[in-house]
């Protein structure tokens, strides 16, 4: 018999691995607890590698962090074809479940930005404004969500209202359905966006 030939692979592809891993292990744990060393024990290399890849502690961090953002990014793009409120649905049902099998690193994300990490915030609105402003930018958004100022206001802050109802319901889901936090969720964002045209023609006509 002979032995299985093992594939070699470039540093980025071995990087990129090694993020992948970093992700997983992040569903689990914090950050303050995913180490070099841990990392370094389930990838099954030496801690010095670690370092030749990532440099430091707080890079390796960041690295992953950033990782897992576009991982959050992808996993939540609504499908390209369907209802709008249907493709918004798709979208949070998506969100929600990323949150509950991902809950101790998006938690440690969250915490990161508002520490004053100046790089963990920069991620974290760079995921928000990926998340929230390709509600502007795919169709057939216009027809339901209008691209003005007051919208992007509203969906901004209706993003940072599914975060809070997200993770206070994975916290504590007692009493509440997931079938139920959908539907607050998803339906809340066209009803804002209704009440502020509504809102709005009133006022053009006092």
């Amino acid at each position: 018999m002979t032995a299985p030939t093992r594939t070699r692979l470039s540093p980025e592809e071995r990087r990129t691995q090694l993020l992948d891993l970093g992700v997983r292990l992040l569903a689990t744990r914090s950050l303050d607890e995913l180490s070099i060393d841990v990392l370094a024990e389930e990838a099954g290399i030496s801690r010095g590698l670690l370092y030749h890849y990532f440099g430091g502690k707080h890079a390796f961090h960041e690295a992953v962090v950033r990782h897992a953002a576009d991982d959050l990014i992808a996993q939540t793009a609504p499908p390209e074809d369907g209802e709008p409120l249907e493709r918004l649905l798709s979208s949070v049902t998506a969100y929600v479940d990323y949150v509950v099998a991902n809950h101790a690193g998006y938690v440690s994300l969250v915490k990161g930005a508002a520490s004053g990490n100046d790089t963990l915030r920069e991620i974290y609105e760079e995921a928000r404004t990926a998340l929230t402003g390709r509600i502007f930018t795919e169709d057939p958004w216009g027809d339901v969500i209008p691209d003005t100022a007051v919208n992007r206001l509203l969906v901004r802050g209706w993003s940072a209202m599914v975060e809070e109802l997200v993770l206070a319901w994975v916290a504590d889901p007692t009493g509440v359905t997931r079938e139920q936090l959908l539907d607050v969720v998803a339906g809340s964002l066209p009803s804002l966006v209704e009440a502020a045209a509504q809102r709005g023609s009133a006022q053009e006509r006092s």
